[in-house]
């Protein structure tokens, strides 16, 4: 009997020492401009883990209201449905040619159309073809940890385990074709600050922009096809 105890002992504690070998905590991370130091709002994180599962598809929403689309930057996961209400008293035209996803919500208003399925991880950018100036952008991602800074640029990753993971984050400012990412990595249990060199902020213009003209001239040829 002694033998047996002193075995489930052992046993016992070799179980607690892997649990121990392998914690899991919270990392915490910064996301600021670096001519400023300014905290960034809606930068994006992903962060990959080996062997790990990309997070579930669901469903959310972009609003339209007092022409504009709320929120601004919204990240979902591959396979996620999002559905467009307008809550204007105007008609919306809301698209995107974006490589992750091309589609085009006609003109509508009450009543909300069908929800669009984003099965493919990038960056979306959302138009208006009735207001230039609407803009917005649903980040998909297949990576299994998905987080997007809250006002003071800040993230808490409270399940990495142990050991360095890839880290790629994404702002809306990073370049003016509004895909590419910063690259790095991230320990479980850091907290770390990360600047990023941004393109410089502009007036919203008069006239369309030129990112707006390859929207309207994209739907053009869409339809002319």
């Amino acid at each position: 009997m002694n033998n047996g105890k002193s075995v489930f002992g052992c046993l016992a504690w070799l179980g607690l020492g892997l649990f121990l070998a392998t914690p899991v905590s919270a990392a915490q991370l910064q996301v600021i401009d670096a001519s400023t130091g300014e905290p960034l709002e809606n930068a994006v994180i992903e962060v990959q883990i080996p062997d790990a599962s990309p997070a579930a598809g669901y469903i959310t929403q972009v609003t339209q209201r007092d022409a504009t689309f709320i929120p601004h930057v919204s990240v979902v996961a591959v396979g996620s449905r999002v559905i467009f209400p307008n809550r204007d008293t105007t008609r919306h035209h809301v698209f995107s040619f974006s490589p992750a996803k091309v589609f085009d919500l006609e003109l509508y208003l009450q009543d909300t159309p069908p929800p669009v399925i984003f099965d493919q991880a990038g960056v979306v950018v959302l138009g208006c073809n009735i207001h230039d100036h609407m803009q917005a952008f649903i980040v998909v991602s297949d990576a299994p940890h998905i987080v997007r800074t809250d006002a003071d640029g800040r993230v808490t990753m409270p399940d990495l385990p142990a050991g360095r993971h890839a880290l790629r984050i994404w702002h809306p400012r990073l370049d003016d074709t509004h895909q590419r990412w910063w690259e790095g990595q991230i320990t479980q249990g850091e907290t770390r600050t990360v600047a990023l060199d941004l393109e410089a902020r502009l007036p919203v213009p008069a006239e369309p922009s030129a990112l707006q003209e390859r929207f309207r001239q994209a739907l053009q040829d869409h339809e002319g096809s």
